[in-house]
């Protein structure tokens, strides 16, 4: 078949099925460029998911009257300086974009009019494309919501390619997916105003805020996010050479079952990296069970040269020249700003403290009642939110003995601390054990139940953990060393890692080409294998550039250890040994929740109580 050249319109359908693939991907490009066009206020409107129609509405510059043809033709785009030779830089982009298909791509898949006013024009204009056919520019009655602006309208979005539109889900989908992008974005920027109406019905409006850098910024994720988001959250601040990260990341307690409330800009773009999702991983690895999910909203700023914005069509991707400065700083920033919330823990354990004991009218004449989440409470038991099931006794791992634990773990120290002086500490002061499991302390304002087991077996854990980091990851030599057969790009990035490996307690030495030597292995890990261990290893350093397996591993045994030598549910303690256990979480990074994610303690306020028993 011999080569020739596709029409115009062929090559503008194939485009638009690069970045238009559903009505939200062209939702974000037009606000992308009237973001980039310095709209302060910009409105949405959509009707049948955005199938029927998308108008975006903005009080940006406006497009001059001799541009709007321009705006419409492929690789035509105002987001790219060109030197005084002609040369463009592709990589040093200060925009939302470059592509310049975003407009060709819907005109040529859609009914597309776009009605501008130029800032100082005495009137507007319209453009309309349709199926690809360009229509001259005409006067315009519009009024534009300042003095300039431009109002794109996309209607019956794919009906000149009838066969994606077989590819849509339902309206409530893309409506769905439609308000995510328009919310993303307006995480980005809180300085602009943004609304969302759907079908005729407001869901969503969001004022500008006048401090978009530091409080302004967490108002506007509290008006996305929710309003539990603001006062369960760490501020973020830190910069390693020329990259910044800043924003706001959740406790470990306000976790989530998705990554869905992970939220990631690198410029004020809206992205998604396996990068940053692994370095966010890597922040709470020890701090959360498996199947939960920390909520943050992280925002790194760098030079554009840094950063390949425009590895994917639709830019939500991205590549870092340094990928290992960015996830080192994303992973230190995180690990840093945990460590300082201490025994902190979220505001949402309480609400579902209340949510699981609340009053309630049993319907049977005469007959009041007071329930627990639906199940009755016999007399004299005392209901915590979630019940927690005991760790089964485990024996101890190679490499520790049962004297060494009972050095790290301590006995618990008696603290004589007056009871008024008490109730001013952040956990008050100890009044009651319950059960032999749960210790009740009061407050200046409250009162205060921790679970024994689970704050000591914290307490116990990060002792565990300094113990190593002071003195090193015990190592055991194998008697006969192990030859592991590796790809040879594998071997090599292992080989390279030798000396971060060593201080984890994996000895390794390059073997010929394609293998390596293990030499010694963790103690605490016991007999392990090390061809799968290495394989591991191996994975990690490529997908993250970082031996996560291994201190996976190492972390769980810590764990382990910690569980077996914290104090048990059921052991009897005194007022001033609970007491003490308070004040060492107090005083102990992490200590709001235990190895496991879940929390140590519940607070709950006075004034809630009060509201309980109809006080308030």
């Amino acid at each position: 078949m011999p080569i020739r050249r596709l029409p115009p319109e062929a090559v503008n359908r194939i485009a638009a099925g690069e970045v238009i693939e559903r009505p939200a991907a062209a939702v974000k490009e037009l606000v992308e460029n009237a973001l980039d066009a310095g709209a302060k206020r910009i409105a949405v409107r959509i009707e049948r998911g955005g199938l029927g129609l998308i108008a975006v509405e903005d009080d940006g510059g406006g497009i001059p009257r001799d541009e709007l043809a321009l705006a419409v033709e492929r690789h035509a785009t105002s987001k790219l300086a060109a030197s005084a030779s002609g040369d463009v830089d592709l990589l040093n982009i200060h925009t939302m974009g470059f592509r310049g298909e975003a407009l060709p791509s819907i005109g040529a898949v859609a009914r597309l009019a776009i009605t501008s006013k130029a800032r100082g024009a005495g009137e507007a204009w319209t453009i309309e494309v349709e199926g690809g056919q360009l229509q001259p520019a005409k006067p315009s009655a519009w009024a534009a919501l300042s003095d300039s602006g431009t109002r794109v309208e996309v209607r019956d979005l794919f009906f000149a390619t009838p066969a994606r539109l077989k590819f849509m889900k339902s309206e409530r989908a893309e409506m769905m997916a439609v308000a995510d992008v328009v919310k993303r974005l307006a995480m980005a920027r809180p300085d602009v105003a943004f609304s969302l109406e759907h079908d005729g019905r407001m869901s969503l409006r969001l004022a500008a805020e006048a401090d978009p850098e530091n409080e302004g910024r967490r108002a506007r994720l509290a008006g996305i996010l929710g309003s539990d988001f603001a006062p369960n959250c760490i501020a973020l601040d830190q910069t390693r050479d020329t990259v910044r990260l800043s924003g706001f990341a959740g406790l470990p307690t306000f976790s989530r079952g998705t990554r869905e409330h992970q939220h990631l800009f690198v410029n004020g773009r809206p992205v998604k990296d396996k990068l940053i999702v692994g370095a966010v991983r890597a922040a709470y690895q020890d701090l959360l069970a498996r199947d939960r999910h920390p909520v943050a909203a992280l925002f790194l700023d760098l030079p554009p040269s840094e950063v390949d914005v425009n590895v994917h069509p639709a830019k939500t991707e991205v590549r870092f020249r340094d990928a290992a400065l960015v996830r080192g700083l994303i992973v230190g920033a995180l690990s840093h700003a945990l460590a300082g919330a201490g025994h902190r823990a979220s505001t949402t354990t309480a609400q579902s403290a209340f949510g699981a004991i609340r009053p309630h009218y049993t319907p049977q004449p005469g007959l009041r009642a007071w329930g627990v989440a639906e199940e009755a409470i016999a007399p004299g038991d005392f209901m915590m939110p979630s019940a927690r099931v005991e760790a089964p006794e485990r024996r101890l791992p190679a490499g520790i003995e049962a004297r060494d634990l009972e050095e790290i773990a301590g006995r618990m120290p008696a603290v004589q601390v007056s009871d008024d002086d008490a109730r001013f500490f952040p956990l008050g002061a100890a009044r009651a054990q319950v059960h032999e499991t749960y210790i009740v302390a009061q407050t200046e304002d409250g009162i205060v139940i921790v679970d024994q087991h689970a704050a000591h077996e914290r307490l116990v854990y990060e002792r565990i953990k300094q113990a190593l980091a002071n003195g090193g990851v015990p190592r055991q030599g194998l008697l006969i060393p192990e030859v592991v057969e590796l790809d040879p790009s594998e071997a090599e990035a292992l080989a390279a890692r030798a000396d971060e490996l060593a201080q984890l307690g994996l000895v390794i030495e390059p073997f010929g080409p394609g293998a390596v030597l293990v030499r010694e292995t963790p103690a605490l890990l016991g007999q392990i294998d090390a061809a799968g261990m290495l394989k591991d290893l191996a994975d990690d350093i490529a997908e993250l550039g970082e031996a996560h397996a291994l201190k996976e591993k190492l972390e769980a045994v810590c764990s382990s250890i910690a569980c077996h030598g914290s104090v048990r549910a059921g052991r009897r303690l005194s007022g001033d040994e609970m007491n003490a256990l308070l004040r060492q979480m107090e005083a102990t990074p992490y200590s709001g929740q235990c190895n496991h994610g879940r929390p140590t303690y519940v607070e709950l306020k006075l004034a809630d109580i009060e509201k309980l028993f109809g006080r308030r």
